[in-house]
């Protein structure tokens, strides 16, 4: 196995783990939260950037078609592991997968080094919960570059750590592959995100070691960039035609990038609808096509989503207006939803019992 050069915690790349007892000792002696810059992630970055920056150049100059090619193949496969399977499988439950889906959604997810699937899908949770306060773990009310990437140059606000200890993992703990990938992160991450990657083009067409590793370098930070996207510009820019009151905003131009996953105001909304979008054609959501194509194969079920009505009804009492019209009656009363009415998805403890029955389950299970 290659050394960690990033810390010991099972995210290779990532220092974020939680430090939960130093936190908690901080946070009793100092009255007001400072920062705590971890400075390997800082060079890990830097470098991880200036080499994508080298390698987008080599790519007009040196580097194979083929190579680039592949570069975007695993891009793509990565992304569908995010979106598909970290995002909308686990994080949210929004479906159901059988072992073989989950197992090729793990190894997917896996090539995109974004932390292991139950770190990963923990600090989402926590996120939707806590949406922009301090308890977020990329609250977007502390900027742009924060929400993007500071939030992983930084040890976690306490608030992050103490509140997040309230979300519930188990159906998490129980999953076997997510155990087992969290178990063997660091060996299958290093295979699967750099050693593949940068061994295909190098044995099958010939490509230089040196390009091999730079293209991976790139793809990784395409991304990364990619997901924190969902962050930040759709926490800023944007429409709210679900909820005026929070921050998530529908952004075609996320959605494009993110394969589906921009049309965050809806998600934050309805963090159960497996297609995370109003929507159900195909154009601007590849992930909800993949989910569906899966379904055809009997691979994914119980899919969850929300009728139109129901959609319409909350848009109408507390969205912007710019898909429906707002209700007269919701204006003067100042209906307002705040991180308070939030949860993270499809088993929140939170769920009120009119929610749990407004939802329709789609290739139910026998």
């Amino acid at each position: 196995m290659a050394p960690n050069l990033f810390g010991s915690s099972t995210s290779l790349y990532l220092e974020t783990s939680d430090q939960e007892k130093s936190a908690t000792e901080k946070a009793s002696i100092q009255p007001k939260y400072e920062w705590d810059i971890v400075w390997r992630n800082v060079i890990a970055f830097v470098y991880l950037h200036f080499g994508a920056l080298y390698a987008l150049y080599l790519v007009f100059t040196t580097i194979k078609l083929e190579t680039t090619l592949w570069m975007l193949f695993l891009g793509s496969i990565a992304g569908f592991g995010i979106t598909a399977g970290a995002h909308r499988l686990w994080a949210h439950r929004t479906y159901k997968a059988k072992w073989p889906m989950r197992f090729i959604l793990m190894i997917m997810q896996t090539i995109a080094l974004q932390n292991d699937i139950y770190e990963w899908s923990r600090d989402h949770r926590v996120h939707h919960k806590f949406t922009d306060t301090d308890a977020d773990p990329h609250n977007a009310n502390r900027g742009f570059f924060f929400s993007h990437m500071g939030w992983l140059l930084l040890r976690k606000h306490p608030d992050v750590i103490k509140k997040g200890a309230t979300v519930d993992m188990t159906d998490l703990e129980r999953d076997p592959i997510v155990f087992w990938q969290r178990k063997l992160y660091l060996l299958l991450v290093t295979l699967f995100c750099f050693v593949l990657p940068v061994w295909v083009p190098c044995y099958f067409w010939n490509e230089t070691l040196f390009n091999s590793w730079n293209t991976t370098l790139l793809r990784y930070a395409v991304s990364l960039n990619a997901t924190w996207l969902v962050n930040s510009a759709a926490h800023i820019w944007g429409y709210k035609p679900y909820d005026k009151n929070i921050g998530p905003t529908e952004n075609k131009s996320v959605a494009i990038i993110t394969l589906g996953e921009g049309w965050h105001n809806y998600h934050h909304v309805f963090p159960w609808d497996y297609k995370a979008a109003e929507f159900g054609n195909y154009n601007m959501n590849i992930t909800t096509a993949l989910i569906d194509f899966c379904a055809l194969l009997g691979l994914a079920y119980d899919m969850k989503t929300v009728s139109v009505d129901v959609i319409k009804r909350r848009a109408k009492r507390t969205g912007d207006g710019t898909r429906y019209s707002e209700d007269e009656d919701s204006q003067s009363h100042g209906d307002h939803h705040s991180h308070e009415d939030m949860k993270w998805g499809w088993g929140d403890v939170d769920m009120k019992p009119e929610e749990i029955q407004e939802v329709d389950i789609i290739n139910k299970s026998d």
